[in-house]
Order: structure tokens, then C-alpha cells, then sequence
């Protein structure tokens, strides 16, 4: 299976002008999106819960998690945050992927727009 990454803006929704911008690794297998805790704090994101999470190897950790606006492919929505941690990588999970209203092409590695369904 190949690897997709994309470019992706993470914005505060109550300052959108407060921005961070990385490229996050596609996980259609993760659930929330996950940022750096430092960037959210420096984009005044708060924590509104926590939870636990369980990884690819069966570990289970917890995170907090916050809201967040995202910006892809000219769209903006918004989704849970996971505050990542020290060793976390940026994920661009599933929730983000539907509220933005695409889908993940596994054998083109690229995203398209998603036939919305209700």
C-alpha cells in the first residue's frame, strides 16, 4: 500500500487567521486528525475532552482533543483535533476526510471530491 500525503491548513474557528499549515500523512484507518499540541496552543485551540485511542499495535493511549477548522482543495470545514504528542505524526484521519467531502484513492494516492450521500 502506498503512502498519501497533502497539504493541508488547520485553522482556530473562533480566529481563523491563526493558521498552521503542514503535509499530513493520509489515514483513512484513523479517526481524528492529529496536530502537534504545541501548534494548536499557539493557535489558541483548547482542549474540550479526552480519550483513549488505540494504535495499528493494539496499544491504547489517550489524547485530548479540540475542534478545529480545515482547509483543503479550496473547502473549509470543521472536525475533531487529536493534540498529537512527541513522536505523533501529522494524520489526517477519516472525520476530517468526510467533513471536508472527499475520499482517499488508495491505488492513485490522491484525494477527489466524494459523491455526498444523505
Amino acid at each position: 500500500m502506498g503512502i498519501t500525503q497533502v497539504s493541508m491548513k488547520v485553522k482556530n474557528p473562533s480566529r481563523p487567521r491563526k493558521v498552521f499549515e503542514g503535509k499530513f500523512l493520509v489515514d483513512s484507518g484513523a479517526t481524528y486528525t492529529v496536530v502537534p499540541a504545541a501548534e494548536l496552543k499557539r493557535m489558541g485551540i483548547k482542549p474540550v475532552r479526552e480519550e483513549d485511542f488505540v494504535l495499528a499495535d493494539g496499544k491504547i493511549i489517550s489524547r485530548q482533543v479540540g475542534n478545529a477548522l480545515y482547509e483543503y482543495g479550496g473547502v473549509e470545514a470543521a472536525a475533531p483535533v487529536l493534540f498529537g504528542e512527541k513522536g505523533d505524526s501529522l494524520l489526517l484521519g477519516i472525520f476530517t476526510l468526510e467533513s471536508l467531502g472527499f475520499s482517499l484513492d488508495p491505488l492513485k494516492r490522491e484525494l477527489y471530491k466524494a459523491t455526498l450521500r444523505v
